[in-house]
């Protein structure tokens, strides 16, 4: 009887995990996120000098596709891990350090002006990066380059 409880419980579990996941799979060539990133560009010429739209939601976890024209600012998240899957161009990617001026621009989002004392590392088409939760971080693009980038934001905390 112990054992058909246990066997019971296991199931009722995988089926409430399985509710909580996507039931579809995702695929998207690099053209295809390309095409999309390209679709950004208008905005991307303002004066942020970058676009980024939402691409999918799960439950733990969000993609978004970028496209970077201008240096970005400073950045940590209290709450998010982000992967980057450098899909066009070049980029240095400063990491660890300060955040100079940094303020709350919403609930787990700290801006900056700029990353002081952090690591420099070129980031080049095919390269995938870790920015593990609240960690400082920027991108900073060479003048009249084009950086479109893949990110998945993973909730930590």
């Amino acid at each position: 009887m112990r054992m058909r409880i246990a066997i019971l419980a296991v199931v009722v579990a995988m089926v409430h995990a399985a509710a909580a996941q996507t039931v579809k799979v995702d695929h998207m060539t690099q053209s295809e996120l390309i095409e999309k990133a390209q679709a950004l560009n208008a905005k991307a010429q303002g004066p942020d000098g970058s676009a980024s739209v939402k691409l999918d939601e799960y439950p733990n976890h969000f993609t978004m596709i970028a496209l970077r024209h201008k240096d970005g600012g400073a950045e940590i998240h209290e709450n998010y891990a982000d992967f980057f899957f450098v899909l066009q161009g070049h980029a240095t990617l400063l990491s660890g350090g300060t955040v100079q001026d940094g303020k709350t621009v919403a609930p787990g989002e700290v801006r900056g002006t700029s990353v002081q004392n952090g690591d420099r590392t070129g980031l080049s088409e095919g390269d995938i990066v870790h920015i593990p939760t609240g960690v400082p971080h920027q991108l900073l693009i060479s003048d009249g380059g084009t950086f479109i980038y893949f990110v998945i934001k993973v909730r930590e905390k």
